[in-house]
């Protein structure tokens, strides 16, 4: 136990603090049992020990984080520490990587029915199963998906420009109010390039001339690692979905052709629908149907992106298209933001918000001829500062969260 509290001690001291982002606020803590999802690289283990840091004193030993990759669990078990802390009068357990430990549901409810009064904070990845059929914890736990950094989150850690979150309601009310008092602070597309190509990962302010390598070795990891893992794909075939990866972040967003996807990659059509559904589910990218509740789980997507901006301009061999990394970005925002996310249908639109919004992505010159009839719907333009009508700057839609 002194081993643990002795890293505990190094983890909060070397734990920044010049920017704590506003997701610690979504969070109730106070709730018995907490998991804070997402995929590796948006910062959950900084998060954890931000919230320590900021809640309780140095030498307080009350609270314990950990990680469950520690080499301690290879002689001890969860259930052990969770016994020997709260016999030393401990009430927070803060376990972070908590999917790198085998069976570690079980052995959460076991000390979640054991301890009443012991609150536990889990990170983890994106892939991890609540229920493993052994051990349900879906309603005892609250979940927390953490996305990366927004476009307001960038300019706030990088500029130290503080604009508070709009919501999608009052931006499609408002959009020359709000665009307004951006502009009041700062010009927006002077940051915005930057923020598409580096911004969405917090590990960029540690090492920017690293990012685009630190970026394949987090989808490396997803792939090699945790998708072998907690989706059982054999490792032979993990070339094939990285190559999938770099097929994906070069095509235009127009509709999907699985079979012309299939055979640029080898994988038979089964296969690509299968690994598609994972690697959705890994956040490394965006599906798009149509109509979300009758999907099938070998369903054809409608649009395929990657997951943010970034991962284009990192992994596509030559510059990515315009197109393609404004309705990334789009859609990664919208759907981080907790909105639902759908193809709003050929000739109709890019995307259907909510079930009812329709909203069309383009440039500066972009105009409403798919969107004729439709009250409802609205542009969202690159290179353009103010709104005007219906026509909303694409950059706003990084203010969401």
């Amino acid at each position: 136990m002194e081993k643990l509290f002795e890293r505990h001690d190094i983890y909060l001291s070397e734990v920044p603090m010049g920017y704590v982002r506003d997701f610690m606020h979504l969070i109730h803590w106070d709730s018995r049992l907490v998991i804070v999802k997402g995929p590796k690289g948006v910062g959950k283990s900084t998060l954890l020990l931000q919230y320590i840091k900021k809640n309780f004193e140095p030498d307080d030993r009350h609270v314990l984080y950990c990680s469950a990759d520690t080499g301690y669990f290879a002689t001890h078990t969860i259930v052990d520490l969770a016994d020997k802390f709260v016999k030393r009068g401990g009430q927070w357990l803060f376990l972070d990587e908590v999917h790198k430990y085998e069976g570690w549901s079980r052995e959460i409810k076991e000390i979640y029915d054991l301890y009443p009064k012991l609150h536990i904070v889990l990170s983890g990845s994106s892939l991890i199963q609540i229920n493993d059929g052994q051990a349900d914890l879906s309603r005892r736990m609250l979940r927390y998906d953490m996305p990366g950094l927004s476009f307001r989150e960038f300019l706030k850690f990088d500029k130290g420009i503080d604009i508070e979150a709009v919501t999608l309601g009052t931006l499609l009310e408002s959009p020359n109010m709000f665009c307004s008092h951006v502009r009041s602070l700062c010009h927006p597309l002077e940051h915005f390039g930057r923020y598409l190509q580096y911004g969405y990962y917090p590990f960029y302010f540690e090492n920017k001339r690293a990012y685009y390598r630190h970026i394949e070795d987090v989808v490396n990891y997803i792939i090699d690692v945790e998708l072998t893992k907690h989706r059982n794909i054999e490792v032979g075939n993990t070339r094939s979905l990285k190559a999938l990866l770099q097929v994906i972040s070069q095509m235009t967003p127009y509709e999907v052709d699985i079979a012309k996807l299939s055979k640029a990659t080898g994988i038979s059509r089964p296969s690509t629908l299968k690994y598609l559904t994972h690697m959705e589910e890994a956040c490394l990218i965006h599906r798009l149907f149509t109509d979300l509740k009758r999907v099938t789980d070998l369903q054809k997507p409608d649009k395929i992106y990657l997951d943010n901006s970034n991962l284009l301009y990192a992994l596509c061999p030559q510059r990515p298209e315009i197109g393609t990394v404004r309705e990334a970005f789009f859609a990664n925002q919208l759907v981080s933001a907790g909105h639902t996310v759908e193809y709003a249908g050929y000739k109709k639109g890019d995307f259907c918000i909510d079930g009812n919004t329709v909203i069309e992505v383009g440039g500066a010159d972009k105009g409403f001829s798919q969107l004729a009839g439709n009250n409802l719907s609205f542009v969202a333009a690159d290179d353009i500062e103010s709104a005007s009508m219906r026509k909303i700057p694409l950059w706003a839609f990084g203010f969401l969260y």
